[in-house]
């Protein structure tokens, strides 16, 4: 008799501990991306790096003994949806953290939701705006605009090249680029003496880039956008004849830009992130390991290269978790301030160093200057 009440304990214990276990509530990580649409070469990689990653936390035990739940929505690359998206996961779905935000427009339009509700948000929009002023909610992963801009005029001036042409893209991203690339060149002594836009579905760019190679004294041209419009922008440059030096900016820092603009891309300089030459860091960089090993789960999962887009939701996601770790828990309050005080974090932007009046937390040192070579990317020294 007591070996059979042993052993109904034992089952009674094992039952109790599985409903236990299936009773403790998820952390819920939310998500507005541009997984379709024009923005969806950003988006797709950013869902799919999250879905891996959750899915390896919860393998290894989840966070603080719960399971990470990702809820997702694709806003079709649609400022509106992803406003309307946004309220949902914030209002009935209950998240703990705010992840996406794919470009700046999305983004702007989530952000008040989030700091009305007190939710933690991480963005993973390009422009500076969204994080100046600062906002006590929002913090954001990528790289800004402005900085972009001072990184290419830097690398302009050791070249001698003081004079140049702007192109810029209508999207928010590209006007927000834009005004912050006219702003650091008055301070850093670059004179823009032609200025054009073209339209993100614009198919040919050949009328504006004409009007920059017939003005006089342009010595380098700095392209703004994202999406299939800078490749463009690239094979119509070539086209023209154009042979005066070309930059993007880091809008374009995946190997689908390489693809796009094929032989046409060569000789081009982007600011970027460390993801896209993790082989060719030096051993001693702090960022080798974390990039390189993005790069090789990313690959061995989806069979595709990576991008620098995938790797911002890389480290928003990380940022969370390590944030919910110290915080002890989900409280929003705790968790926002434990992201805020987040110091000396590796991710694969750079080392970061948030602190109440910077919610990116990098500094331009971040920023690699990369050149197109034979078809590759390759480190300016």
């Amino acid at each position: 008799m007591t070996s059979r009440l042993l052993k109904i304990a034992a089952s009674t214990a094992a039952l109790l501990a599985a409903l236990a276990a299936q009773a403790v509530e998820p952390i819920r990580i939310g998500s507005v991306l541009s997984v379709t649409g024009p923005a969806a070469f950003l988006g797709d990689p950013e869902l799919k790096t999250l879905q891996m990653y959750v899915e390896d936390i919860n393998k290894k035990g989840g966070v603080l003994g719960r399971p990470l739940q990702l809820v997702h929505y694709d806003d079709g690359s649609d400022a509106n949806k992803a406003n309307g998206f946004a309220k949902r996961l914030i209002d009935d779905d209950k998240v703990d953290v705010l992840i996406g935000g794919t470009t700046t427009g999305a983004t702007m339009s989530m952000l008040p939701l989030a700091e009305k509700s007190s939710t933690p948000f991480i963005s993973l929009g390009g422009a500076v705006v969204i994080i100046e002023p600062v906002k006590k909610w929002v913090f954001k992963t990528p790289h800004t605009d402005r900085m972009a801009a001072e990184k290419v005029f830097e690398d302009m001036k050791k070249r001698g090249f003081t004079k140049i042409g702007l192109l810029s893209e209508t999207s928010g991203f590209g006007q927000s680029g834009k005004k912050e690339s006219e702003g650091a060149a008055a301070k850093l002594g670059i004179s823009i003496v032609a200025n054009e836009t073209y339209g993100p579905k614009d198919t040919d760019i050949s009328p504006q880039l004409t009007k920059i190679k017939g003005t006089e004294g342009v010595q380098a041209v700095f392209v703004f956008g994202l999406g299939q419009g800078p490749a463009i922008v690239t094979k119509n440059y070539r086209q023209l004849g154009i042979t005066l030096p070309l930059y993007q900016s880091h809008g374009v820092a995946s190997d689908d830009y390489l693809k796009l603009a094929g032989s046409a891309a060569e000789g081009v300089r982007v600011p970027s992130g460390a993801q896209l030459v993790p082989s060719k860091l030096n051993p001693k960089d702090p960022q080798k390991a974390v990039v390189a090993g993005y790069e090789q789960a990313f690959k061995a999962r989806y069979k595709e290269d990576v991008s620098t887009f995938g790797a911002y939701s890389y480290d928003a996601l990380m940022l969370a978790v390590d944030a919910i770790k110290r915080a002890g828990g989900t409280d929003h309050a705790k968790v926002r301030d434990a992201i805020e005080s987040t110091k000396g974090f590796v991710g694969t932007s750079g080392v970061i160093n948030m602190s109440p009046t910077d919610h990116l937390g990098l500094d331009l040192s971040s920023f690699r200057m990369l050149e197109v070579k034979g078809g590759d990317w390759t480190l300016v020294p």
